[in-house]
């Protein structure tokens, strides 16, 4: 889950709704960055699905009681997050090998590789003898420098939809979250240097260099859960019946 506070309400995101934003910024790429090909069929699905291990947990929102506020996707209990993890990927395997191989690398890149957590230790290694696995299961080889370009594709998208879900709207680009008040973290030819994005008013989001065909819009579900819901009928019932409504954004190119 995502959580925005303002106020005495909070602004609750679903995971898979923003890893579906992710997956229509990636189906705007430039086809002149990459080519259109069976594999990019699948790389681009699994942007779109990347976060399928979040649908069950979301659907029953738990209290932080420290906080005071629903978990969200970073603070969330550790051992349940990397079951629904495990649980999330093998559902993608189903469909697509490839696209579990893209979801179990970007998962396993939350986590040092030298933790001394067992329960990090046992999902690491877990996720290790998948991806060796999946990759003997393919039916066709991957070059690695596709493979890269793929990831990083997808993490670029989840952190691009992030970066519109978890901030305000219009916000300045000194008051931006410490993840991106400088710019994206993936570089590719086009952008050697990396991307950055600018929130230009409460609808628009710029982007440079522009890495998509044209400008374009997204609408990203969500629901405002007043605290006052929360105190009278329980998190579980005041999520399930708060309306649903839409964060609506046009990604144009930056200067």
């Amino acid at each position: 889950m995502i959580v925005n506070q303002s106020g005495d309400n909070f602004i609750m995101m679903a995971q898979h709704d923003h890893a579906q934003a992710s997956g229509k910024l990636v189906d705007n790429w430039k086809q002149d960055f990459i080519m259109r090909s069976k594999l990019r069929q699948l790389a681009d699905w699994a942007v779109g699905q990347h976060d399928r291990a979040w649908i069950p947990l979301d659907k029953h929102p738990k209290w932080n009681e420290d906080k005071n506020r629903p978990y969200t996707f970073v603070d969330y209990p550790l051992k349940e997050k990397l079951d629904a993890y495990v649980h999330g990927i093998d559902d993608i395997e189903k469909d697509s090998y490839y696209a579990a191989v893209l979801c179990s690398r970007h998962y396993s890149s939350f986590f040092p590789t030298d933790s001394h957590d067992p329960d990090i230790k046992h999902f690491l290694d877990h996720e290790r003898k998948r991806r060796s696995r999946l990759k003997k299961q393919m039916d066709l080889e991957v070059p690695r420098y596709l493979y890269d370009l793929h990831f990083k594709r997808l993490q670029f998208c989840d952190d691009l939809s992030l970066y519109i879900c978890m901030q305000e709207p219009g916000v300045a680009k000194e008051e931006e979250l410490s993840w991106f008040k400088n710019g994206f973290r993936q570089t590719f030819d086009f952008a050697p240097q990396g991307m950055i994005s600018n929130w230009l008013d409460k609808y628009t989001v710029s982007v440079a260099p522009f890495p998509f065909e044209r400008p374009f819009e997204l609408s990203i579900p969500y629901k405002l859960v007043t605290m006052e819901a929360i105190d009278n009928k329980g998190l579980q019932q005041a999520w399930d019946q708060a309306d649903v409504e839409y964060r609506h954004v046009k990604i144009i190119p930056g200067k």
